[in-house]
């Protein structure tokens, strides 16, 4: 157990044992009960708290450290990282996931507390002082038979976000959905969906997931593709040329690819493993609408720019831009659009320039679409040689362009320096400085200012 763990998990306990002395009684419910059942322990913990109420609950919570009040009908304290409440009850009065009225009620049964909650695997409580399971719709069972099961089919559909946690937590977990669990998955409205809550499980799917596929191929099998994602759902029974794609259509390939992306994240910064996963996502978005058969073989010539249309409008759906400072959709339609250059590059003849590769990492981060490409390569069901990526990336890397083209040599301040007057000239002498520079006729600063300087005279700008 990790040091995090075991402090928040010895913060839980002593928040029991004073509400115990109170006459409560406190447990730990959710996702955390359900990962320590299968032997994944979190360090993200929350606790209900039966039988006190919420004045007196603050008042003792105070005795552990400082308490943070949130929510409006509901309230939630926050202390020492945890999130203690009471048991609530909820009633849909509107659509949208904000259209509950939300009640604590102390004196709730945990059954009827945990009456509320999605999945039977979600509905297990646990007690630090008796290390006691309170397990009322036999969530433990449904995890040693690898089963995810609704608890209360009268409530599941009052939230329509449950449709997406039963993608992504069968996928993450490898579990399968229960029949008539699914059947009421397929008949769920989607439509009160916003970005945002859209996104949040697709995240989930596609990071946390060892094989995101299992979550597509389900929500395939839901209906969720077809009415959330249009432009994947294109994909399906979208031909493919045999010799180069034996493992099928392109909806399948797509899902190796993405497996085999998801193996390829594991060192990247977190905007970055969402860039190669939505770019494996949208790679072949083109296709559909260019595949034809030509002179007796399956084709989609210019597929990788028509591709960018339909992955602008995913990214569109699910609001993604930039995070953390990184611009995912730049580089996710870079890959989109060039996801077939490592492989072009590595076979042209006669080899390609440097100034090529300077010129594609102004479009796109390179590494990021060499590891999209070699999942490309693998996603064809074995058997290619896709050595021609990792020769893509070395090359990349000897000229330092693997994440962004070079820096300028001359900028527009040394100009002014030489007594250039200021306007749209000293642009074009820069754009024509820093050509030659990608194309490696001029390598230095200096060689960079004499060129501009011969430009600029030419001009008469000085």
């Amino acid at each position: 157990m990790s040091e995090a763990v075991s402090t928040a998990l010895e913060t839980a306990t002593a928040i029991a044992r004073l509400v115990g002395e109170a006459g409560g009684r406190a447990l730990i419910v959710g996702g955390w009960v359900r990962d320590r059942v299968m032997g994944h322990p979190s360090k993200d913990i929350d606790i209900e708290v039966f039988g006190i109420d919420a004045e007196p609950l603050k008042s003792l919570l105070a005795r552990i450290g400082p308490v943070n009040t949130v929510g409006e009908s509901f309230t939630v304290y926050k202390v020492a990282g945890l999130d203690v409440s009471l048991p609530r009850r909820e009633s849909k009065v509107g659509r949208g996931h904000k259209g509950f009225q939300v009640t604590g009620d102390p004196a709730l049964a945990f059954d009827e507390a945990a009456r509320r909650r999605d999945f039977t695997v979600n509905a297990i409580g646990w007690d630090p002082l008796t290390d006691e399971y309170i397990d009322p719709f036999d969530g433990r069972g449904d995890i040693a038979r690898r089963l995810l099961r609704l608890v209360d089919p009268a409530t599941f559909a009052d939230d329509s976000l449950r449709v997406l946690r039963a993608i992504q937590f069968t996928a993450r977990f490898e579990f399968t959905l229960e029949p008539s669990t699914a059947e009421l998955c397929r008949r769920v409205p989607l439509d009160d969906l916003p970005a945002e809550r859209i996104w949040g499980e697709i995240e989930k799917l596609l990071l946390r997931a060892a094989r995101p596929s299992i979550g597509f191929s389900l929500a395939l099998h839901l209906g969720v593709i077809e009415r959330l994602f249009p432009e994947l759902d294109a994909l399906v029974g979208c031909p493919q040329e045999p010799e180069w794609h034996p493992e099928g259509d392109v909806w399948v390939h797509t899902l190796l690819v993405i497996d085999q992306a998801r193996a390829r994240i594991g060192d990247l910064p977190y905007p970055q493993q969402v860039t190669v996963m939505l770019g494996a996502v949208c790679h072949d978005l083109g296709k559909p609408a260019t595949t034809a058969f030509i002179d007796g073989r399956i084709r989609s010539l210019e597929h990788e720019a028509e591709g960018v249309p339909p992955a602008t409008t995913l990214l569109d759906r699910l609001n993604i831009h930039s995070m953390q400072g990184y611009d995912v959709r730049r580089e996710v339609l870079g890959i989109v659009a060039h996801h077939l250059k490592p492989g072009m590059f590595a076979k042209a003849q006669p080899p390609v320039s440097d100034g090529a590769f300077r010129r594609l990492a102004q479009k796109v981060d390179l590494e990021l679409l060499a590891r999209v490409a070699r999942s490309d390569c693998e996603g064809r069901g074995g058997g290619f040689d896709c050595s021609a990526m990792d020769w893509f990336l070395a090359r990349a890397r000897e000229l330092g362009v693997e994440h962004a083209p070079p820096e300028p040599l001359v900028k527009g301040r040394h100009l002014l320096a030489l007594g250039a007057a200021p306007g749209p000239a000293i642009g074009e002498i820069l754009r024509q400085v820093y050509e030659r520079q990608l194309d490696g006729s001029v390598a230095t600063f200096d060689e960079a200012m004499a060129l501009a300087r011969e430009l600029a005279r030419g001009r008469q700008l000085y």
